[in-house]
């Protein structure tokens, strides 16, 4: 992409995610809160003050946030499947206002 968004620069991301889930489980729960939580660490770890652009899959022509979003649910859809959630809504804020996301099932 042209600059100034083409060429490389640094964005503090905010991730939401959303877990759904047909009826809750024996306990009450959607999905269990601590293993949401120890992925999403991991996945931090991951790309913490690293170039997205090792994240970028093969015939895209950029990290967008949509991408971004993308790869998180990608990483999150095995550990949350086995927490008991079915389908997985993840948002990726570069700022206030301006966000993209990707929603699938697990």
């Amino acid at each position: 992409m042209p600059g100034p968004e083409g060429e490389l620069h640094a964005h503090d991301y905010r991730v939401e995610v959303v877990v759904e889930r047909r009826e809750l489980d024996a306990r009450g729960m959607v999905c269990d809160l601590d293993v949401l939580t120890e992925s999403l660490v991991e996945i931090v770890a991951q790309v913490d003050g690293q170039d997205l652009e090792r994240i970028r899959p093969e015939g895209t022509a950029a990290v967008t946030v949509e991408v971004f979003a993308g790869w998180v649910h990608a990483r999150l859809a095995d550990r949350l499947r086995e927490a008991g959630g079915d389908v997985l809504a993840v948002r990726v804020w570069e700022s206030a206002d301006a966000f993209g996301g990707y929603r699938g099932p697990v």
